[in-house]
């Protein structure tokens, strides 16, 4: 039985209106995300790592004139891209097929919307006034690997989760050097040399995410090892462990302005990338 042929199509303009303002919010996160990432790094208008973190960038519009209308543009922007996502992913807007690696794509896609949905609800949560939380997703993810650790064989739980995340970010810095990236703009239309800074852009974006998400796994793989779920932690956690290494103001800040140039991208692919509806 085909269960995706159970959800009903809906209209390719919505489909395609969602998408494309889903991936301007992102923009906006990375390009801030990045951009307090690098004030902290070189320590400027007292910005620390904690502050450029997801729940950090909310934080700083949310103090910003007008604060509570723009995180919630945001927010719905969020909602947006995770409805796009999970749509390509149980519809097959995309035609990935349904072979292992058309399966592997999509449930890519799904996953996808589900991070995205939960920062959408954190927003969501702030705009309503609820900033406590639970400490954000570096907060969730300690909650989540110390309710693994309690369990039969924890410790490998949390190393398969490791394992897990820094595949992620490994498959990240691939997807950057292959210039896979690249089909998501091909065609834009722009003049030669913008559509290629853009796209090494994109490049640089792709790399310096995966090298936070390897991060992140390093800091789970030391929770599993530890059996300490206080070792896990989110991007803020993984901008305070480059921050510390050695140069490491410098690898921050290279990694801040890698994000930025990510959140640059995305606002290309929102202007410029066909989006499936069929």
């Amino acid at each position: 039985m085909n269960i995706s042929s159970h959800v009903p199509s809906p209209p390719p303009k919505w489909v395609e209106n969602f998408a494309r303002f889903g991936l301007a919010a992102k923009g906006v996160v990375y390009c801030l995300v990045g951009t307090l990432a690098f004030m902290a790094a070189f320590e400027i208008g007292r910005k620390s790592t904690q502050s450029a973190g997801k729940q950090g960038v909310f934080q700083f519009i949310l103090e910003q004139p007008f604060g509570k209308w723009l995180l919630a543009i945001v927010a719905i922007g969020l909602v947006c891209y995770t409805l796009w996502r999970l749509i390509q992913g149980i519809k097959d807007t995309d035609n990935k097929g349904t072979d292992a690696k058309g399966i592997a794509k999509r449930l890519r896609f799904v996953f996808s919307g589900l991070v995205y949905g939960a920062l959408a609800f954190l927003a969501a949560q702030m705009v309503l006034g609820n900033r406590s939380g639970n400490g954000g997703s570096g907060g969730s993810r300690r909650m989540l690997v110390g309710e693994l650790l309690q369990q039969p064989f924890g410790q490998w739980l949390v190393g398969i989760l490791a394992v897990g995340t820094m595949a992620i970010g490994l498959y990240q810095i691939y997807y950057g050097l292959s210039d896979k990236y690249k089909k998501n703009v091909q065609g834009a239309g722009l003049k030669h040399d913008m559509e290629t800074k853009l796209v090494r852009m994109g490049k640089i974006g792709y790399i310096a995410r995966g090298v936070v998400w390897i991060v992140i796994g390093y800091l789970f793989l030391k929770a599993a090892l530890s059996s300490n779920a206080q070792e896990a932690g989110s991007s803020s956690q993984a901008f305070q462990f480059l921050e510390t290494s050695s140069y490491g103001s410098f690898l921050l800040g290279a990694v801040a302005v890698g994000l930025i140039f990510y959140g640059a991208f995305m606002f290309m692919r929102a202007k410029y990338q066909p989006i499936g509806t069929s």
